[in-house]
């Protein structure tokens, strides 16, 4: 059994040094009673997660994954009794990606006795934020918008910095470290995507960042639009340049700006792992190599303590299809964030006993909340502090292996919160 230390720091009381402690004077007759009987431990609970997932919308197929990788989550921290006197049970509700289901599946949830939410549906920690205040209901997602924690409150993005933080890390990185960075004059850099927030939001920063260094960059564009498949004009506008962000969804755009004659690097974040099958179905192994992206956790062909566990899960509830959640990309890698939530419930139980935990307990459990993996504090939470990844890491398409490699092994990014 794999077991991670959420390293919690427990604050202790001390006497004073140099006090002479006294025995305390009892009157005359002063009878002590003490019962010989056992003290009643209290009764077990059962702490409900409510998943606000997409059951039927367009992120279906990924979002099973990220569901399986939940509920698995559940019956680990259940067999093994990793907190004791606690049971977990998962309600969902599908939300079909459409925002105006943000607020009757939230009630939904609350409905069937969720104490706190989990979530990877992108409006729905901004849509929920005043009720989630106002229930005092904790919601955890993997990046949230800035809005949905500034000012900070109940939603707490789980193992990852903001959106814009990948970018400017990605791009302060860039410029030191790629060696096809150019030596004599700024890099020209753009990208396009789908306005579903998680792409908006990416090249919203990189253009923050590029703007702010103009020594280091030339900022070309942005072409985002509604969820379409055709890129030629896109790629037609971004040919010249050296580094460019792809859609998330990348085979048509990835083969469209090559054929127009791009020559420059593919540059991106851990959403363009999603779609591993589609790479593999599409063989454009080819047009990738050398893609960089900068991503907030491990993946699958390194020896992290979190891949221990997630490997743990699959051989425990999925044997023979660890190769499978591979090839599907970094849906399954979502037990990360997952962990992080099941450890500040665990400091919450803790603190204010079985008896006493409410979703207000986790609130009151994130200030001083840390999280400590491979030998480094990964993850933090503070009165203020409302997204928990401390590093970044680079990563590369490598087209002989298929895969993923990590760019610098030894190389751990601290996380740039400014442009």
């Amino acid at each position: 059994m794999v077991v991670l230390s959420s390293g919690v720091i427990l604050n202790a009381m001390a006497c004073g040094k140099g006090e002479k402690l006294t025995e305390p004077s009892l009157p005359l007759e002063t009878t002590i009673n003490i019962s010989s009987e056992p003290l009643t431990p209290p009764d077990p609970i059962e702490i409900v997660i409510g998943n606000y997932t997409d059951k039927t919308g367009p992120s279906a197929s990924p979002s099973s994954v990220i569901d399986m990788a939940l509920e698995d989550m559940v019956r680990y921290y259940n067999e093994e009794a990793l907190i004791p006197g606690v049971t977990f049970k998962v309600v969902s509700y599908d939300s079909q990606v459409d925002p105006a289901n943000d607020i009757p599946g939230y009630k939904y949830l609350k409905k069937q006795g969720a104490d706190v939410i989990f979530t990877i549906i992108p409006s729905a920690p901004m849509t929920l934020k005043p009720l989630l205040e106002k229930d005092k209901t904790v919601l955890f997602t993997g990046v949230p918008d800035p809005g949905a924690i500034d000012p900070p409150g109940y939603v707490f993005g789980v193992g990852s910095p903001l959106l814009e933080h990948h970018s400017y890390t990605l791009l302060e990185w860039l410029p030191e470290n790629d060696p096809d960075f150019p030596d004599d004059r700024p890099a020209k850099i753009g990208g396009a995507g789908w306005a579903t927030g998680y792409m908006d939001t990416v090249l919203k920063g990189a253009e923050a960042y590029a703007r702010a260094h103009p020594e280091q960059y030339v900022w070309k564009g942005d072409y985002v639009s509604g969820i379409k498949f055709d890129w030629l004009s896109e790629a037609e506008a971004l040919k010249d340049c050296d580094y460019v962000f792809p859609p998330c969804l990348m085979n048509q755009f990835v083969e469209q700006i090559r054929t127009a004659g791009f020559s420059g690097k593919l540059i991106g974040t851990s959403i363009h792992t999603a779609f591993f099958e589609v790479i593999d179905d599409a063989d454009i192994w080819h047009n990738l190599d050398g893609m960089q992206l900068i991503m907030s956790y491990c993946w699958w062909n390194e020896d992290c303590e979190i891949m221990q566990l997630t490997e743990e899960l699959l051989e425990r509830y999925h044997p023979g299809e660890l190769e499978e959640m591979q090839r599907t990309g970094n849906g399954y890698l979502i037990v990360n964030s997952v962990y992080i939530m099941f450890e500040m419930i665990r400091k919450a139980v803790e603190e204010v006993g079985i008896e006493n935990f409410s979703s207000q307990a986790v609130y009151n459990a994130a200030s001083g909340f840390s999280l400590e993996m491979d030998g480094r504090i990964t993850d933090t939470f503070s009165r203020t502090k409302r997204a928990s990844r401390n590093w970044l890491a680079i990563y590369a398409f490598d087209a002989e292996k298929e895969n993923l490699v990590r760019f610098n092994p030894e190389e751990w990014l601290e996380v740039r919160e400014e442009p």
